[in-house]
């Protein structure tokens, strides 16, 4: 799990949303601009075949030193020797190591998977630059250790770009980075031992990510408003958010929504906010228009048509619908997935579900949504598979690691979606929230930030809450047989045991599995007396668990499933259709 002294804003990459500068002075400006000379110029052959040495010969002298010096960052108030350890298994070597002085040595740096060779350099008193960590995108990005060249002098770091860079100790047991702190080292040459360590995050290889890094997206955008998604980021009795996209050609959106049943000119109409997304590698669709509206003043249990478009060219969408949630408690259904990564399979189970039970209020997912959360590509893949399922329901979803994926931050999710901004203050917004429909509380948890940043939150939102009916949703399953979260089990799983929370949806291991009623990390006799965790998957998945645990009640590998809840009062029934809607799994909770 991530510490909690360690902050994503370290690298929230705001450069995937900037744009390119004609002179450039930065890292971020030097690939904006050699990726739009690649688009100008180059055929869609061209840029797949594209070579380290192409790539090299893109860059003038002065934009070369910027990548080679203006990636990584700081000041040393004494002569250093700075070591960089990069990983045995990158095939080219990053130009600026051989270029700008550094020296490969015969020493090596382990972890449990990688074995680092040491690069060295010295430097005088003042500002250390260092390069890129390759066109490759190499997923084990190189990390950094910093000595006094005299061991007498005090060394002090400060004036760290990117900022609030996390200095450690260079030591066995030290970790290198952000997004996988478990991942220690395990074997440290003995005149390195002490070095000042900055660490780092995996995923910054993709800032000057280019060979083989270009990608298309099957759904493009066009001038006709698509991609459009129901949410609620406020009441749901009384508001409904709106999202939806068109190409950077369309200059304004607006919805158009009125009561069923009453004529289409009765409409009112409300303005939506504009964003532009970038996607710099999205060869196809590199920049999109997002829109986001949310009405307010609704009738509370009550279905209204809307269309979305821009009335100054008269292009609309379709018609649809959504439905505002009761006034008071009443019946409702809600349908859970396990991880979809934006897969077409999932999506031909959101559609059956949604044919076969379309009374059903809203869908919500426990993570990883996508594969890659900063691919735009896999989003315009999720919606285009359930397109005609949630312009008419709500999607509320959780982050998974996939989502929030190496460190990079979740920015492609919180730009798509329109979520509650009702989370910690100290934490980003829209990653964990709550809501509540009729007489039940949702409560969505974030895996990737600092579990017990999280818990006086949650147990405040437990607290406060006099739902009936109480879920929490999150992407790592505190019971499973091949992990084990002790922190999720004891900073979350105290609060579900004292506030009783009825079920628990996770997903992350691609297996179904619901435990018996726990409470104190124990199986106990019924639903009154203890929380239902569930696992699920709705992707295809070949994972079948042999472990026995005393926790399990049902278990079921090699299936792929969606499970409906109703909720009427005192009652709740749930079931777990596979994809063929058959049910494979049930039970009933009263109260």
């Amino acid at each position: 799990m991530i510490k909690s002294r360690i902050k994503i804003s370290i690298l929230l990459l705001s450069f995937l949303f900037l744009f390119c500068s004609e002179n450039p002075k930065s890292v971020k400006d030097v690939i904006d601009k050699a990726v739009t000379h690649i688009y100008q110029t180059m055929n869609k052959e061209e840029i797949k075949n594209l070579t380290n040495d192409d790539v090299i010969k893109l860059f003038t002298d002065d934009e070369l030193k910027i990548l080679a010096t203006k990636y990584w960052m700081f000041d040393v108030n004494v002569p250093v020797i700075v070591s960089v350890m990069r990983s045995e298994g990158q095939a080219i070597v990053p130009f600026w190591l051989t270029q700008y002085g550094f020296k490969k040595t015969d020493l090596v740096v382990k972890n449990k998977f990688n074995t680092f060779e040491v690069w060295q350099k010295e430097f005088p008193a003042g500002r250390v630059g260092l390069g890129i960590s390759g066109f490759d995108g190499f997923g084990r990005h190189y990390f950094v250790s910093v000595q006094p060249v005299n061991k007498n002098d005090k060394l002090i770091l400060s004036n760290f770009f990117p900022e609030n860079q996390y200095v450690g100790v260079m030591d066995v047991g030290a970790f290198t980075y952000h997004d996988w702190d478990e991942l220690v080292l395990t074997e440290v040459p003995e005149s390195l031992k002490g070095g000042q360590l900055l660490t780092t995050i995996r995923g910054r290889a993709t800032e000057a990510h280019l060979l083989g890094a270009f990608r298309d997206t099957p759904f493009p955008s066009s001038e006709k408003p698509d991609q459009i998604m129901l949410t609620w980021s406020k009441d749901p009795k009384t508001t409904q958010s709106i999202q939806w996209r068109t190409n950077t050609s369309v200059k304004k959106g607006v919805v158009r929504y009125w009561l069923e049943g009453y004529d289409e000119q009765s409409f009112s109409e409300v303005a939506a906010e504009i964003k532009v997304i970038e996607d710099r590698l999205l060869e196809n669709d590199r920049y999109i228009n997002r829109y986001t509206t949310v009405i307010e003043n609704l009738k509370p249990g009550t279905k209204y048509n809307y269309k979305v478009g821009d009335p100054e060219t008269n292009n609309w969408s379709s018609i649809a619908e959504f439905i505002t949630a009761p006034e008071s408690p009443a019946p409702f259904s809600f349908v859970y997935f396990g991880d979809t990564h934006r897969s077409p399979f999932w999506g031909k189970l959101i559609n059956d579900a949604y044919k076969r039970f379309p009374n059903t209020a809203f869908y919500t997912i426990g993570g990883d949504i996508v594969s890659t959360g900063l691919h735009r590509d896999e989003w315009d893949q999720l919606f285009g598979y359930s397109a005609d399922v949630i312009k008419n329901r709500p999607l509320m979803p959780a982050l998974g690691n996939h989502d929030d994926q190496n460190g990079l931050g979740a920015g492609m999710f919180t730009d798509l979606f329109d979520l509650p901004k009702n989370g910690p203050a100290n934490l980003p917004k829209e990653y964990l929230y709550s809501f509540e429909y009729s007489d039940a509380l949702f409560i969505m948890l974030a895996i990737d930030l600092p579990i017990r940043e999280q818990t006086a939150w949650l147990e405040e939102q437990l607290k406060n809450s006099n739902a009936k009916w109480k879920f929490a949703i999150f992407h790592f399953p505190p019971y499973v047989s091949v992990d084990n979260y002790p922190v999720i089990r004891k900073e979350w799983g105290d609060l579900f045991d004292k506030y009783h929370v009825d079920i628990v949806f996770s997903g992350h291991v691609h297996y179904y599995m619901r435990s018996k009623p726990m409470y104190a990390q124990k199986p106990v006799k019924s639903p009154a007396e203890g929380t239902i965790y569930v696992i699920s998957i709705a992707i295809p998945n070949t994972e079948n668990p042999t472990k026995e645990e005393d926790y399990v009640q049902v278990r079921i590998p090699k299936e792929y499933f969606y499970q409906k809840i109703d909720i009427n009062g005192n009652e709740l029934k749930y079931n777990a259709y596979n994809s063929e809607g058959k049910i494979m799994d049930s039970f009933n909770i009263k109260k």
